[in-house]
């Protein structure tokens, strides 16, 4: 059993609300930007399936990959694929690649997102948000051609809104273009669809070029994992550690 929430974040998520519900009309619909990866979602798992399917295709060729992968749980798996086989100890560079390459090529598509489990309180909160009259906007460094179809089908099965009216779903064009540089592309043009009230993202970086585009936003980092070397979190942005009001 989790601890309660902290008051400091039911009071967070409830300002957001508030902020939505009290926006004056004229002034463009509320904007509430949710990453997905990190924010909404735990895709430890997807990883820790994929990696498992792999022990299992090489278990007759490789004994001892196959056992070392056979640790794992959802909570030893790191941000780096290269911490996370380190910590179970496979190091050497041949099956470091092979499985990176492996990993690689079904991370990044449709194949496992089924896998993901939603954030504690993440697909309630969403919803409250888009009930109270806010356009919900999904900003997330997936990319179209691989995980388009994926992504919404995931968030349908995890009970979040999507495909209706004051809801959009903005991915990446392309899998070359690095997360934070799309991010930092997309955020200024958000005001063109209204005001944004609420930004939600795990990674520091993210949440400071929001606050910096934002001021007035509640901007909320999920403390759950992020990039090695991330900056700090500049001051005035808010820390979560999931979406739980109750």
């Amino acid at each position: 059993m989790r601890p309660p929430p902290l008051p400091s974040q039911i009071d967070v998520l409830s300002r957001v609300l508030e902020l939505i519900s009290r926006h004056p009309e004229g002034c463009g619909p509320p904007l509430v930007v949710f990453d997905l990866d990190g924010t909404l979602f735990d895709n430890r798992p997807r990883t820790l399936q994929i990696l498992m399917d792999y022990s299992d295709e090489v278990a007759d060729e490789l004994p001892d990959v196959a056992q070392c992968l056979g640790q794992l749980t959802t909570d030893k798996i790191r941000y780096l694929l290269t911490d996370t086989l380190r910590g179970v100890g496979v190091t050497r560079t041949d099956d470091v690649r092979d499985i990176s390459q492996y990993w690689h090529g079904r991370f990044f598509s449709d194949d496992f997102l089924h896998c993901d489990v939603a954030c504690d309180g993440a697909a309630e909160y969403v919803g409250s948000c888009h009930e109270a009259g806010a356009t919900v906007v999904y900003l997330t460094g997936r990319d179209v051609p691989g995980m388009l179809v994926g992504t919404a089908a995931s968030l349908r099965e995890h009970s979040f809104p999507i495909g209706k009216a004051g809801v959009e779903l903005v991915l990446k064009p392309d899998a070359g273009l690095a997360d934070e540089a799309f991010k930092r592309m997309v955020l200024p043009t958000l005001s063109r669809a209204g005001q944004v009230v609420g930004f939600f993202d795990n990674e520091p970086a993210n949440c400071n070029e929001a606050f910096a585009c934002y001021p007035d936003a509640y901007v909320v980092l999920l403390e759950t994992q992020r990039v090695d070397g991330a900056p700090e979190c500049d001051e005035g942005v808010h820390r979560l550690v999931d979406f739980r009001i109750l």
